[in-house]
């Protein structure tokens, strides 16, 4: 089995901090989706043609709408992705995820996404503090996540999954521990946390490099997150991958793909595809993906993936969820190469070896980047 991921770039303005590829072109939505849905048709033997040797088939186990703001879309255009989707893949169906703005979610939407079998929300919070859900540029207030989470429950959408930051400029422990709070009382399944991140192109990284702003002090974006690691595990939240937490029987199913290995299938825009022979990114570019499209050829750079290379996307991935390695799934020598560049933090605590599952000890996850790049092969 593997997974599907559908793009949908369209936002209704740029968050301060994404460097995801999007665009406020909304008037390109209904070519768009045309474009979609006739790349589904291009690609749909994809998942087929790898075979059971790469632990795929035709059946598309998790499907995940993501952005850009997918909520933007129109009911007729999310009618007619699913349709596309059904025509061309056997679906099981596990997880069907869109991700939504607080502030899009409304009856209609909900009762669109219930009729669609969509069974998982992941929502975009944030914070819950209003003054800096400006300073992010979020279009939404922070009451509007309360009432979007009412909402879905009121149609039957229960697994709901909601986005914190942390380590803004100038941001106390207080307000972060307020913002852990009152995710914790919303009673969401799941719950990702990230540190904010200043990415070349975006208009954070303007106002950084312009002395607009400055970085949060580092001991204290590492309280933050150990704060957070406190909290959610009293709260009886799992962390079962770096920045992901999920009451029991939670987990992010299509995003725990990426972490173990899973071949994926990704439609749109800027989405990316992954058969552990080949890694391509489809061209970040609205104009130049539907022209190509139009013309039955899909735009995509591709990689071939070598063995070196499988074992080091095993290292930035599967490292970084609670389980870790599988030291007996790996061929023999990259076991013995990865044991012996563990020696140093594994003496260190940073890392141990439990039933045969190298993992990152809780200090080993402060230092995690440090670890991977001592693993990888170069």
């Amino acid at each position: 089995m593997a997974g599907l991921y559908i793009h949908i770039p369209f936002c209704a303005k740029r968050c301060s901090y994404c460097g995801f590829y999007s665009t406020t072109r909304l008037n390109m939505q209904n070519e768009y989706v045309d474009s979609i849905c006739q790349e589904i048709f291009l690609r749909k033997n994809y998942l087929s043609s790898l075979g059971s040797v790469n632990g795929a088939d035709n059946i598309v186990r998790t499907i995940y709408i993501g952005g850009g703001t997918p909520s933007q879309l129109s009911s007729l255009n999310f009618e007619r992705i699913f349709d596309a989707i059904h025509e061309n893949f056997e679906c099981s169906e596990d997880e069907v995820t869109v991700e939504v703005n607080p502030d899009d979610v409304t009856n209609e939407l909900a009762a669109l996404f219930s009729m669609l079998h969509v069974n998982r929300v992941s929502m975009g919070a944030q914070t819950f503090d209003d003054n800096l859900l400006r300073f992010l540029n979020r279009r939404h207030k922070s009451c509007q996540v309360d009432n979007a989470v009412d909402i879905l429950r009121k149609h039957g959408i229960l697994n709901i999954s909601i986005d914190l930051m942390f380590g803004f400029p100038n941001q106390t422990m207080d307000t972060w521990i307020k913002d852990i709070t009152h995710a914790i009382k919303l009673g969401v399944q799941h719950i990702s946390a990230y540190s904010l991140m200043y990415e070349e192109g975006t208009l954070l990284y303007k106002m950084l490099q312009e002395n607009k702003i400055r970085e949060i002090d580092e001991n204290l974006s590492l309280s933050m997150y150990n704060k957070l690691m406190d909290m959610m595990s009293n709260a009886g939240y799992e962390h079962y991958e770096i920045s992901n937490f999920a009451k029991k029987g939670y987990r992010a199913l299509h995003n725990s793909s990426y972490w173990h290995d899973v071949p994926y299938i990704g439609i749109g825009a800027a989405a990316h595809s992954y058969n552990k022979q080949t890694r391509q990114w489809n061209v970040s570019d609205i104009d130049k993906y539907i022209e190509s499209i139009r013309q039955d050829t899909v735009p995509f750079t591709f990689e071939d993936i070598d063995e070196d290379t499988h074992y080091n996307d095993i290292v930035t991935t599967v490292l970084r969820t609670a389980e870790g390695i599988d030291l007996t799934l790996l061929d023999s020598k990259y076991a013995k190469y990865i044991v012996q560049q563990s020696a140093k933090h594994i003496e260190e605590k940073n890392v141990e070896i439990i039933n045969n599952h190298l993992k990152l000890t809780r200090e080993g996850i402060y230092i995690s980047d440090l670890i991977m790049s001592d693993l990888m092969i170069v």
